[in-house]
């Protein structure tokens, strides 16, 4: 797989510059076309006068997105300098929704990991439900990191199609790192195939080693988390394991605390 088409997320977050110029930095990597993505919606008043009165409403609500469209425009313009080619795209939309649609186009979804605590606003995207419905990999950048040189990859391996997914898209990462760390981990760790998945990357040229860990099922997330400060990794490549119900996105407990609290990018795919 090759990456040709980057999407990032921009915001009003604390960490929505340094997510720009870790995502123009992959750009320039890999030479790829670097996409900046903002939207929100338009929020009314319940309350409506008569209709001159609402359509003034409206048109004030209008001007303060366009406000808001060029700040983020700016965040983006000001931090993408690394990318070879930049695009933009914008919309009165929801942003969750209009980002899933771009996906369509892209090889790789950029987000930050804590768009609401990091003071994202009414432009911020939840990364579970991208990671839900885009149909494509995700990386999730915790705040603050905007460089990812993936010398060291930890690959969360469980033998299952998200996880077969999350490997492929992660390819042009693996086949340059210094080392990647095939690990599973869990009650049933020697009969995920990680031996061959390891083989298979090295067919790949990846410098690549195996390690399974019995641990119970509940530190598994704790487990992956050690294992890759003991490695000194920056990049996790792994399934995201949940389900929908009633539109709220339901993790299983690995995905779900790698999500909240990871301190490294997660590459993810579902």
């Amino acid at each position: 797989m090759s990456i040709a088409n980057i999407i990032v997320s921009v915001d009003f977050g604390r960490s929505a510059a340094s997510r720009v110029r870790l995502a123009a930095d992959l750009a320039g990597r890999f030479d790829a076309t670097l996409t900046g993505v903002a939207a929100r919606k338009i929020v009314m008043s319940a309350a409506a006068g008569d209709l001159a009165a609402a359509q003034d409403a409206y048109e004030e609500e209008r001007a303060k997105l366009a406000a808001d469209v060029r700040k983020a425009r700016d965040v983006f313009d000001q931090n993408a300098g690394e990318a070879p080619r930049t695009s933009w795209r914008q919309a009165e939309a929801g942003s969750e929704a209009y980002l899933i649609r771009l996906a369509r186009s892209s090889d790789l979804i950029v987000l930050g990991r804590d768009p609401l605590q990091d003071g994202a606003g009414a432009m911020a995207v939840d990364p579970g439900g991208v990671l839900m419905e885009a149909g494509r990999p995700v990386l999730v950048v915790p705040p603050g990191i905007d460089r990812l040189k993936a010398r060291q990859v930890v690959i969360a391996w469980k033998d299952s199609p998200e996880a077969r997914r999350a490997v492929t898209a992660a390819l042009p990462f693996i086949t340059h790192a210094k080392e990647v760390f095939v690990l599973s981990a869990g009650g049933e760790a020697r009969f995920q195939g990680a031996e061959e998945v390891a083989e298979h990357l090295a067919q790949h040229r990846a410098h690549v080693t195996t390690h399974l860990l019995d641990v119970p099922g509940h530190d598994v997330a704790d487990e992956l988390l050690r294992f890759t400060a003991r490695q000194t990794a920056d990049l996790i490549v792994m399934g995201g394991y949940g389900h929908s119900r009633l539109r709220e996105w339901l993790f299983g407990g690995v995905t779900r605390t790698i999500l909240e609290v990871a301190p490294v990018c997660c590459l993810m795919s579902h």
